[in-house]
Protein backbone atom coordinates (compact mmCIF):
# COMPACT_ATOMS: atom_id res chain seq x y z
CA UNK A 1 0.00 0.00 0.00
CA UNK A 2 2.96 2.30 0.69
CA UNK A 3 3.55 2.98 -3.01
CA UNK A 4 0.07 2.34 -4.35
CA UNK A 5 -0.36 6.02 -5.23
CA UNK A 6 2.57 5.90 -7.63
CA UNK A 7 2.37 2.35 -8.93
CA UNK A 8 5.90 1.64 -7.68
CA UNK A 9 6.99 -1.58 -6.02
CA UNK A 10 9.80 -2.59 -3.73
CA UNK A 11 11.31 -4.60 -6.57
CA UNK A 12 12.61 -1.35 -7.99
CA UNK A 13 14.75 -0.58 -4.96
CA UNK A 14 17.84 -1.96 -6.65
CA UNK A 15 17.57 0.36 -9.67
CA UNK A 16 20.79 2.23 -10.44
CA UNK A 17 20.38 5.87 -9.59
CA UNK A 18 23.61 7.58 -10.49
CA UNK A 19 24.79 6.45 -13.88
CA UNK A 20 24.39 9.13 -16.53
CA UNK A 21 21.30 8.18 -18.58
CA UNK A 22 22.00 7.51 -22.24
CA UNK A 23 19.34 10.08 -23.07
CA UNK A 24 21.39 12.79 -21.33
CA UNK A 25 24.67 11.93 -22.97
CA UNK A 26 26.07 14.05 -25.80
CA UNK A 27 27.16 12.25 -28.99
CA UNK A 28 30.35 14.32 -29.01
CA UNK A 29 32.96 14.67 -26.27
CA UNK A 30 32.99 17.61 -23.90
CA UNK A 31 35.23 20.51 -24.86
CA UNK A 32 36.83 23.05 -22.55
CA UNK A 33 35.01 26.34 -22.15
CA UNK A 34 36.20 28.98 -24.58
CA UNK A 35 35.51 31.67 -21.99
CA UNK A 36 35.35 31.49 -18.23
CA UNK A 37 32.59 34.12 -18.26
CA UNK A 38 30.14 32.48 -20.71
CA UNK A 39 29.19 28.93 -21.65
CA UNK A 40 26.97 28.26 -24.67
CA UNK A 41 25.25 24.91 -25.11
CA UNK A 42 23.64 24.14 -28.48
CA UNK A 43 21.20 21.39 -29.34
CA UNK A 44 23.30 18.65 -30.91
CA UNK A 45 26.47 20.56 -30.07
CA UNK A 46 29.33 19.60 -27.77
CA UNK A 47 29.14 19.53 -24.02
CA UNK A 48 31.16 22.18 -22.22
CA UNK A 49 33.29 21.77 -19.13
CA UNK A 50 34.60 23.76 -16.20
CA UNK A 51 37.59 22.87 -14.04
CA UNK A 52 37.41 23.28 -10.29
CA UNK A 53 40.10 22.65 -7.70
CA UNK A 54 38.69 21.90 -4.25
CA UNK A 55 40.94 22.95 -1.40
CA UNK A 56 39.22 20.53 0.98
CA UNK A 57 36.51 17.87 1.10
CA UNK A 58 33.00 19.30 1.16
CA UNK A 59 29.72 20.11 -0.53
CA UNK A 60 29.95 22.27 -3.64
CA UNK A 61 27.47 24.46 -5.49
CA UNK A 62 27.49 26.03 -8.93
CA UNK A 63 25.87 29.39 -9.62
CA UNK A 64 25.31 31.27 -12.89
CA UNK A 65 22.86 33.40 -14.82
CA UNK A 66 21.09 31.35 -17.49
CA UNK A 67 18.85 32.04 -20.49
CA UNK A 68 17.45 29.95 -23.35
CA UNK A 69 16.65 32.09 -26.41
CA UNK A 70 13.25 31.30 -27.90
CA UNK A 71 12.02 29.58 -24.75
CA UNK A 72 8.94 30.60 -22.76
CA UNK A 73 7.15 28.64 -20.05
CA UNK A 74 3.95 30.30 -21.32
CA UNK A 75 4.04 28.66 -24.79
CA UNK A 76 3.35 25.05 -25.67
CA UNK A 77 6.28 23.58 -27.54
CA UNK A 78 8.65 26.23 -26.16
CA UNK A 79 8.42 25.47 -22.44
CA UNK A 80 12.06 24.95 -21.53
CA UNK A 81 15.54 23.83 -22.35
CA UNK A 82 17.09 21.15 -20.14
CA UNK A 83 20.73 21.18 -19.06
CA UNK A 84 22.35 18.09 -17.56
CA UNK A 85 25.27 18.55 -15.17
CA UNK A 86 27.85 15.91 -14.32
CA UNK A 87 30.88 15.99 -12.02
CA UNK A 88 33.81 13.83 -13.12
CA UNK A 89 31.45 11.90 -15.41
CA UNK A 90 28.79 11.30 -12.74
CA UNK A 91 25.29 12.70 -13.41
CA UNK A 92 24.50 14.98 -10.47
CA UNK A 93 21.61 17.25 -11.35
CA UNK A 94 19.51 18.70 -14.16
CA UNK A 95 18.32 22.24 -14.70
CA UNK A 96 15.06 23.20 -16.40
CA UNK A 97 15.53 26.62 -18.05
CA UNK A 98 12.04 28.08 -18.60
CA UNK A 99 12.83 31.52 -19.97
CA UNK A 100 14.79 33.52 -22.52
CA UNK A 101 15.33 36.18 -19.86
CA UNK A 102 18.63 35.89 -17.95
CA UNK A 103 17.84 34.33 -14.57
CA UNK A 104 20.16 33.65 -11.61
CA UNK A 105 20.21 29.99 -10.57
CA UNK A 106 22.21 27.95 -8.07
CA UNK A 107 22.51 24.16 -7.89
CA UNK A 108 24.15 21.63 -5.61
CA UNK A 109 26.96 19.48 -7.00
CA UNK A 110 27.22 17.07 -4.08
CA UNK A 111 30.27 16.20 -2.03
CA UNK A 112 33.66 16.66 -3.67
CA UNK A 113 37.00 15.37 -2.51
CA UNK A 114 39.95 17.68 -2.21
CA UNK A 115 41.64 18.06 -5.59
CA UNK A 116 40.77 18.76 -9.21
CA UNK A 117 37.33 18.13 -10.70
CA UNK A 118 35.57 18.65 -14.00
CA UNK A 119 31.98 19.89 -14.20
CA UNK A 120 30.38 19.00 -17.53
CA UNK A 121 27.21 20.64 -18.86
CA UNK A 122 25.17 19.22 -21.76
CA UNK A 123 22.10 20.29 -23.70
CA UNK A 124 19.82 17.41 -22.71
CA UNK A 125 16.82 15.52 -24.00
CA UNK A 126 13.49 16.66 -22.65
CA UNK A 127 14.06 20.16 -24.06
CA UNK A 128 11.11 21.68 -25.91
CA UNK A 129 11.23 21.72 -29.75
CA UNK A 130 11.70 25.50 -29.78
CA UNK A 131 14.75 25.31 -27.52
CA UNK A 132 17.95 25.51 -29.52
CA UNK A 133 20.54 27.07 -27.21
CA UNK A 134 21.32 27.76 -23.56
CA UNK A 135 23.64 30.57 -22.49
CA UNK A 136 25.18 30.48 -19.00
CA UNK A 137 26.93 33.63 -17.82
CA UNK A 138 29.56 33.86 -15.07
CA UNK A 139 29.40 30.21 -13.96
CA UNK A 140 31.17 29.75 -10.64
CA UNK A 141 31.78 26.65 -8.56
CA UNK A 142 32.36 27.20 -4.86
CA UNK A 143 32.33 25.34 -1.55
CA UNK A 144 30.62 27.64 1.01
CA UNK A 145 31.93 26.90 4.48
CA UNK A 146 28.94 28.31 6.39
CA UNK A 147 26.38 26.20 4.50
CA UNK A 148 28.02 22.79 4.66
CA UNK A 149 25.53 21.21 7.08
CA UNK A 150 22.48 22.25 5.08
CA UNK A 151 24.02 21.23 1.76
CA UNK A 152 25.27 17.90 3.13
CA UNK A 153 21.82 16.45 3.87
CA UNK A 154 19.79 18.06 1.07
CA UNK A 155 17.58 15.59 -0.81
CA UNK A 156 18.14 14.63 -4.43
CA UNK A 157 14.71 14.69 -6.08
CA UNK A 158 14.28 12.45 -9.12
CA UNK A 159 11.82 13.80 -11.67
CA UNK A 160 8.25 12.55 -11.92
CA UNK A 161 7.89 9.93 -14.64
CA UNK A 162 4.42 8.43 -14.20
CA UNK A 163 6.15 5.06 -14.55
CA UNK A 164 5.59 2.76 -16.34
CA UNK A 165 3.47 4.55 -18.96
CA UNK A 166 4.00 8.26 -18.26
CA UNK A 167 6.31 10.88 -19.74
CA UNK A 168 9.72 10.65 -18.03
CA UNK A 169 10.45 14.28 -18.98
CA UNK A 170 7.21 15.80 -17.73
CA UNK A 171 8.98 18.06 -15.21
CA UNK A 172 10.50 19.87 -18.18
CA UNK A 173 7.06 21.27 -19.02
CA UNK A 174 4.89 21.00 -15.90
CA UNK A 175 5.27 21.15 -12.11
CA UNK A 176 8.98 21.77 -12.40
CA UNK A 177 11.05 22.18 -9.20
CA UNK A 178 12.18 25.80 -8.90
CA UNK A 179 13.94 26.44 -5.59
CA UNK A 180 14.67 24.72 -2.28
CA UNK A 181 15.46 25.81 1.25
CA UNK A 182 16.07 24.33 4.69
CA UNK A 183 15.05 25.06 8.27
CA UNK A 184 16.84 24.04 11.48
CA UNK A 185 15.41 23.57 14.96
CA UNK A 186 16.62 21.88 18.17
CA UNK A 187 15.84 18.17 18.42
CA UNK A 188 13.33 16.77 20.87
CA UNK A 189 10.04 18.04 22.21
CA UNK A 190 10.57 21.72 22.99
CA UNK A 191 14.24 21.35 22.12
CA UNK A 192 14.80 18.88 24.99
CA UNK A 193 16.66 16.31 22.88
CA UNK A 194 20.27 15.17 23.04
CA UNK A 195 22.71 18.09 23.51
CA UNK A 196 23.75 19.61 20.22
CA UNK A 197 21.26 17.57 18.20
CA UNK A 198 19.24 19.43 15.56
CA UNK A 199 16.48 18.65 13.06
CA UNK A 200 16.95 19.67 9.44
CA UNK A 201 13.85 20.06 7.28
CA UNK A 202 13.97 20.62 3.52
CA UNK A 203 11.24 22.13 1.36
CA UNK A 204 10.79 22.71 -2.37
CA UNK A 205 8.79 25.08 -4.54
CA UNK A 206 7.28 23.62 -7.71
CA UNK A 207 5.83 25.74 -10.51
CA UNK A 208 2.34 24.28 -9.88
CA UNK A 209 0.66 21.00 -8.99
CA UNK A 210 -1.33 18.96 -11.50
CA UNK A 211 -3.34 17.43 -8.65
CA UNK A 212 -4.41 18.46 -5.15
CA UNK A 213 -5.85 21.87 -4.27
CA UNK A 214 -7.72 23.53 -7.13
CA UNK A 215 -6.29 26.73 -8.59
CA UNK A 216 -8.76 29.32 -7.18
CA UNK A 217 -8.37 27.85 -3.69
CA UNK A 218 -4.57 28.00 -4.01
CA UNK A 219 -4.76 31.74 -4.65
CA UNK A 220 -7.15 32.32 -1.74
CA UNK A 221 -5.67 30.02 0.89
CA UNK A 222 -1.98 30.13 -0.03
CA UNK A 223 -1.46 33.32 -2.01
CA UNK A 224 0.11 31.61 -5.02
CA UNK A 225 -0.38 28.84 -7.58
CA UNK A 226 3.03 27.29 -7.03
CA UNK A 227 3.16 24.17 -4.87
CA UNK A 228 5.29 24.37 -1.73
CA UNK A 229 5.91 21.15 0.22
CA UNK A 230 8.31 19.97 2.86
CA UNK A 231 10.17 17.00 1.40
CA UNK A 232 12.61 15.48 3.90
CA UNK A 233 13.44 15.76 7.59
CA UNK A 234 16.37 14.30 9.55
CA UNK A 235 17.99 14.64 12.97
CA UNK A 236 21.74 15.21 13.10
CA UNK A 237 24.13 15.11 16.05
CA UNK A 238 26.49 17.84 17.20
CA UNK A 239 28.99 16.81 14.51
CA UNK A 240 26.39 16.94 11.75
CA UNK A 241 26.11 13.17 11.38
CA UNK A 242 22.74 11.65 10.56
CA UNK A 243 21.09 10.03 13.58
CA UNK A 244 19.92 6.52 12.78
CA UNK A 245 16.19 5.95 12.19
CA UNK A 246 15.29 9.67 12.21
CA UNK A 247 14.97 10.25 8.46
CA UNK A 248 11.39 10.81 7.27
CA UNK A 249 9.77 12.21 4.14
CA UNK A 250 6.38 13.46 2.93
CA UNK A 251 4.78 10.52 1.15
CA UNK A 252 1.60 10.21 -0.96
CA UNK A 253 -1.55 11.44 0.82
CA UNK A 254 0.77 13.79 2.79
CA UNK A 255 1.78 10.94 5.10
CA UNK A 256 5.03 11.17 7.03
CA UNK A 257 6.94 7.93 6.50
CA UNK A 258 10.33 6.62 7.56
CA UNK A 259 12.89 6.93 4.78
CA UNK A 260 14.15 3.48 3.76
CA UNK A 261 15.59 4.37 0.37
CA UNK A 262 19.11 4.94 -0.89
CA UNK A 263 21.60 7.66 -0.03
CA UNK A 264 24.33 9.24 -2.08
CA UNK A 265 26.67 10.20 0.71
CA UNK A 266 24.26 11.87 3.13
CA UNK A 267 21.85 12.92 0.36
CA UNK A 268 18.62 10.88 0.40
CA UNK A 269 17.35 9.98 -3.07
CA UNK A 270 13.60 10.58 -3.41
CA UNK A 271 11.25 10.80 -6.36
CA UNK A 272 8.28 13.03 -7.07
CA UNK A 273 5.65 10.35 -7.56
CA UNK A 274 2.21 12.00 -7.36
CA UNK A 275 0.43 14.76 -9.26
CA UNK A 276 0.58 16.94 -6.13
CA UNK A 277 4.33 16.47 -5.73
CA UNK A 278 4.54 14.06 -2.83
CA UNK A 279 7.58 11.79 -2.56
CA UNK A 280 8.43 8.10 -2.77
CA UNK A 281 11.68 6.59 -1.53
CA UNK A 282 11.62 3.92 -4.25
CA UNK A 283 12.73 5.31 -7.61
CA UNK A 284 11.40 4.20 -10.98
CA UNK A 285 14.01 2.67 -13.33
CA UNK A 286 15.84 4.83 -15.89
CA UNK A 287 14.32 8.08 -14.64
CA UNK A 288 16.28 10.66 -16.67
CA UNK A 289 15.79 13.82 -14.62
CA UNK A 290 17.08 14.55 -11.13
CA UNK A 291 17.24 17.79 -9.22
CA UNK A 292 19.64 18.97 -6.55
CA UNK A 293 18.76 22.65 -6.07
CA UNK A 294 20.90 24.71 -3.73
CA UNK A 295 19.13 24.32 -0.36
CA UNK A 296 21.50 26.51 1.65
CA UNK A 297 18.93 29.30 2.02
CA UNK A 298 16.44 29.47 4.87
CA UNK A 299 13.60 31.74 5.99
CA UNK A 300 12.90 33.78 9.12
CA UNK A 301 10.56 31.94 11.48
CA UNK A 302 8.31 34.98 11.55
CA UNK A 303 7.68 34.99 7.81
CA UNK A 304 5.43 32.92 5.58
CA UNK A 305 7.01 30.29 3.34
CA UNK A 306 6.26 32.46 0.33
CA UNK A 307 9.11 34.78 1.35
CA UNK A 308 11.47 32.36 -0.41
CA UNK A 309 9.66 33.19 -3.66
CA UNK A 310 9.85 36.91 -2.90
CA UNK A 311 13.65 36.54 -2.81
CA UNK A 312 13.57 34.88 -6.24
CA UNK A 313 11.13 37.10 -8.20
CA UNK A 314 11.45 35.01 -11.38
CA UNK A 315 9.49 32.23 -9.66
CA UNK A 316 6.33 34.35 -9.89
CA UNK A 317 6.83 34.68 -13.64
CA UNK A 318 7.11 30.91 -14.09
CA UNK A 319 4.09 30.40 -11.82
CA UNK A 320 1.92 32.77 -13.86
CA UNK A 321 3.10 31.50 -17.23
CA UNK A 322 2.14 27.93 -16.36
CA UNK A 323 -1.37 29.14 -15.58
CA UNK A 324 -1.55 30.86 -18.98
CA UNK A 325 -0.27 27.87 -20.94
CA UNK A 326 -2.55 25.42 -19.15
CA UNK A 327 -5.58 27.68 -19.83
CA UNK A 328 -6.37 28.13 -16.14
CA UNK A 329 -6.86 31.89 -16.45
CA UNK A 330 -10.31 33.42 -16.86
CA UNK A 331 -10.68 35.80 -19.85
CA UNK A 332 -11.60 38.51 -19.30
CA UNK A 333 -10.64 38.66 -15.64
CA UNK A 334 -13.60 39.25 -13.34
CA UNK A 335 -13.09 39.71 -9.58
CA UNK A 336 -16.78 38.93 -9.15
CA UNK A 337 -16.22 35.27 -10.04
CA UNK A 338 -14.25 32.60 -8.21
CA UNK A 339 -12.18 31.69 -11.27
CA UNK A 340 -8.55 32.82 -11.39
CA UNK A 341 -8.06 35.91 -13.51
CA UNK A 342 -4.88 37.50 -14.79
CA UNK A 343 -2.52 37.21 -11.84
CA UNK A 344 -1.34 40.78 -12.43
CA UNK A 345 -4.75 41.89 -11.15
CA UNK A 346 -4.16 40.41 -7.67
CA UNK A 347 -2.80 42.00 -4.53
CA UNK A 348 -0.32 39.46 -3.10
CA UNK A 349 -0.30 39.98 0.65
CA UNK A 350 1.18 38.36 3.76
CA UNK A 351 -0.16 38.71 7.30
CA UNK A 352 0.24 37.10 10.71
CA UNK A 353 -2.56 35.85 12.93
CA UNK A 354 -3.37 33.68 15.91
CA UNK A 355 -6.59 32.03 17.07
CA UNK A 356 -7.80 32.16 20.66
CA UNK A 357 -9.66 29.57 22.71
CA UNK A 358 -13.02 28.30 21.54
CA UNK A 359 -16.10 29.29 23.54
CA UNK A 360 -18.32 26.50 22.24
CA UNK A 361 -18.99 24.08 19.40
CA UNK A 362 -18.93 24.83 15.69
CA UNK A 363 -16.26 25.60 13.14
CA UNK A 364 -13.02 27.45 13.78
CA UNK A 365 -12.80 31.04 12.55
CA UNK A 366 -10.52 31.88 9.68
CA UNK A 367 -9.42 35.32 8.57
CA UNK A 368 -10.21 36.78 5.17
CA UNK A 369 -8.72 40.01 3.85
CA UNK A 370 -10.86 42.64 2.18
CA UNK A 371 -9.79 45.54 -0.03
CA UNK A 372 -11.78 48.72 -0.72
CA UNK A 373 -10.94 51.00 -3.65
CA UNK A 374 -11.16 54.77 -3.70
CA UNK A 375 -13.51 54.87 -6.68
CA UNK A 376 -16.13 52.70 -4.92
CA UNK A 377 -15.37 52.29 -1.20
CA UNK A 378 -18.72 50.61 -0.60
CA UNK A 379 -17.56 47.45 -2.38
CA UNK A 380 -15.27 44.97 -0.63
CA UNK A 381 -13.08 42.63 -2.70
CA UNK A 382 -12.43 39.57 -0.52
CA UNK A 383 -9.60 37.09 -0.64
CA UNK A 384 -12.03 34.19 -0.10
CA UNK A 385 -14.43 35.29 -2.90
CA UNK A 386 -17.26 34.56 -0.48
CA UNK A 387 -16.32 30.87 -0.16
CA UNK A 388 -16.05 30.25 3.58
CA UNK A 389 -13.74 27.24 3.21
CA UNK A 390 -11.18 29.55 1.56
CA UNK A 391 -10.83 31.66 4.70
CA UNK A 392 -7.44 31.04 6.36
CA UNK A 393 -7.68 29.17 9.65
CA UNK A 394 -4.01 28.24 10.15
CA UNK A 395 -1.99 30.45 12.49
CA UNK A 396 1.34 32.19 12.11
CA UNK A 397 2.52 34.09 9.05
CA UNK A 398 0.31 33.27 6.06
CA UNK A 399 -0.14 34.51 2.49
CA UNK A 400 -3.22 35.17 0.39
CA UNK A 401 -4.29 37.20 -2.63
CA UNK A 402 -7.17 39.57 -3.34
CA UNK A 403 -8.41 39.81 -6.91
CA UNK A 404 -9.11 43.38 -8.04
CA UNK A 405 -10.19 44.94 -11.35
CA UNK A 406 -7.49 44.78 -14.00
CA UNK A 407 -5.25 47.84 -13.96
CA UNK A 408 -5.68 48.54 -10.23
CA UNK A 409 -2.61 50.18 -8.71
CA UNK A 410 -1.41 50.82 -5.18
CA UNK A 411 -2.74 54.37 -5.41
CA UNK A 412 -6.28 53.07 -6.03
CA UNK A 413 -6.51 51.28 -2.67
CA UNK A 414 -8.49 53.03 0.06
CA UNK A 415 -8.09 50.40 2.82
CA UNK A 416 -7.26 46.80 3.67
CA UNK A 417 -9.36 45.12 6.34
CA UNK A 418 -9.45 41.81 8.18
CA UNK A 419 -12.68 39.81 8.35
CA UNK A 420 -13.35 36.98 10.80
CA UNK A 421 -14.99 34.14 8.84
CA UNK A 422 -15.76 30.66 10.25
CA UNK A 423 -14.59 28.07 7.73
CA UNK A 424 -17.50 25.65 8.11
CA UNK A 425 -20.89 25.22 9.76
CA UNK A 426 -21.45 26.97 13.05
CA UNK A 427 -19.05 29.18 14.97
CA UNK A 428 -16.99 28.07 17.97
CA UNK A 429 -16.70 31.64 19.20
CA UNK A 430 -12.91 31.82 19.25
CA UNK A 431 -11.33 35.24 18.67
CA UNK A 432 -8.82 35.76 15.88
CA UNK A 433 -6.04 38.30 16.35
CA UNK A 434 -4.10 39.82 13.44
CA UNK A 435 -0.70 41.19 14.43
CA UNK A 436 1.06 42.27 11.24
CA UNK A 437 1.02 42.69 7.49
CA UNK A 438 4.42 41.70 6.16
CA UNK A 439 4.18 42.85 2.56
CA UNK A 440 1.77 43.59 -0.24
CA UNK A 441 2.55 43.93 -3.96
CA UNK A 442 1.22 43.51 -7.47
CA UNK A 443 2.74 41.58 -10.36
CA UNK A 444 3.30 43.79 -13.36
CA UNK A 445 4.72 43.53 -16.88
CA UNK A 446 6.40 40.15 -17.18
CA UNK A 447 4.62 38.85 -14.03
CA UNK A 448 7.41 40.09 -11.77
CA UNK A 449 6.63 41.51 -8.30
CA UNK A 450 6.63 45.25 -7.82
CA UNK A 451 8.00 46.79 -4.66
CA UNK A 452 5.88 46.12 -1.58
CA UNK A 453 3.78 49.12 -0.58
CA UNK A 454 1.99 47.65 2.45
CA UNK A 455 3.41 47.06 5.91
CA UNK A 456 1.71 47.20 9.28
CA UNK A 457 2.28 46.02 12.86
CA UNK A 458 -0.21 46.13 15.70
CA UNK A 459 -2.89 43.97 17.31
CA UNK A 460 -6.46 43.71 16.08
CA UNK A 461 -8.75 41.12 17.66
CA UNK A 462 -11.78 39.97 15.67
CA UNK A 463 -14.75 38.43 17.48
CA UNK A 464 -18.17 37.09 16.53
CA UNK A 465 -19.64 40.39 17.77
CA UNK A 466 -17.02 42.55 16.04
CA UNK A 467 -15.78 40.56 13.02
CA UNK A 468 -14.26 43.33 10.86
CA UNK A 469 -11.39 45.76 11.45
CA UNK A 470 -9.31 47.99 9.17
CA UNK A 471 -5.62 47.03 9.16
CA UNK A 472 -4.12 49.56 6.76
CA UNK A 473 -4.86 52.82 5.03
CA UNK A 474 -2.39 54.70 2.79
Amino acid sequence: MRYAASGLTGALAGALLYSVPASAASPVPATPAASASTLTLDRGGPARSLSYSAGRDGEAVIAFTVAAPGVSWARKGAESAVVSLAVDGRHVTDLVVPSSDPTPRSLGLGRLRRGKHKVTLRFAQGSAPAARRVVLTRPQVRMPQADQLALRHAPIVVGRTGWPFGDPYQNARTDTPLIAWHEIRPAGQGGAGAPGHRVLEYSLVWSNEDGGTDTPALMARWGRTTDIEWVYRVEVDASGRRVADTSVYQAPQHLTLKFTGRYKGDHPVLQTCTDNNNMCDVVSPDAPLRFLPDASGTRPASRAREVVMDREPWTYRVMAQEMVREAKIEKPSDPGTREVGDQRAYLFIEFAKRTGDAAGGGSVPGVTLGVRLRRDPSRVYRSDHGERTWSIDRDGAVATTVELPEGTTAGDIASIEAVRQPVGLGDNGAPATVTSVGRGFFLRGAYLPQRSFVQWKGSVTLTAASPVSVLWRP
